[in-house]
Formats: C-alpha cells, structure tokens, sequence
C-alpha cells in the first residue's frame, strides 16, 4: 500500500505540476491550470494516508520517489530520455528511500 500511495502522491503532483505549466508557460487555457491547482491539492491529501506515525520521514521518502517519477514523466510525457547518471542518481534516492522507511529502529 505504501508504494501504490507513494505513487498515486506522484502522479497527482506532477501530473498538477505539468497542466500548471502548459497553461502558464505554453498558453493553455486558464482551466488546465485551475486542473493542476486541483490535482496538486488531491497529492496533499494522498499523502496523509501513508500509516507511517512521522509526516516528516514519509515526506523526505516520498521525494525518492518523485525523483523516479519525474524521470520516467519526462520521457514518456516529453520524450526526455534519462542518462545514465540520472538512473544512478534516481536509483540512489530510492536506496536512500528504503533505508528511510524500513531501516532498523529502536
């Protein structure tokens, strides 16, 4: 559940990200903005239901995350293929994510 929501959270921010941009920066029409205001309201709420107890850890993982989103968002959305450095660099974060989240604690 924890990833599904991670990556519903990133296809509502970016995905609210890219209409703002259209509108704003590629002359969309004003709604497709109003759409992306929505759709980033929407990834504010999907990520409280995480069941993790610290909003600040579930936060920073969720960053992992919206690293390999954003990659693979720009190359099927704007056909941007990644390098290899940003592979190594996505796949880093998510290391970095799953010690975050499932790391030993006391």
């Amino acid at each position: 559940m924890t990833i599904l929501l991670f990556l519903l959270a990133g296809l509502a921010e970016i995905g609210g990200g890219y209409l703002i941009w259209l509108w704003l920066r590629e002359g969309k029409p004003y709604y497709w903005g109003l759409l992306g205001g929505v759709s980033l309201a929407l990834y504010g709420v999907i990520a409280t239901f995480q069941t993790f107890p610290s909003f600040g850890r579930v936060y920073a993982a969720y960053g992992g995350v919206f690293i390999l989103l954003s990659l693979l968002w720009g190359w099927g959305i704007d056909k941007k293929t990644p390098d290899f450095y940003d592979w190594l660099g996505a796949g880093l974060c998510l290391v970095g994510v799953s010690v975050m989240l499932w790391g030993p604690r006391n």
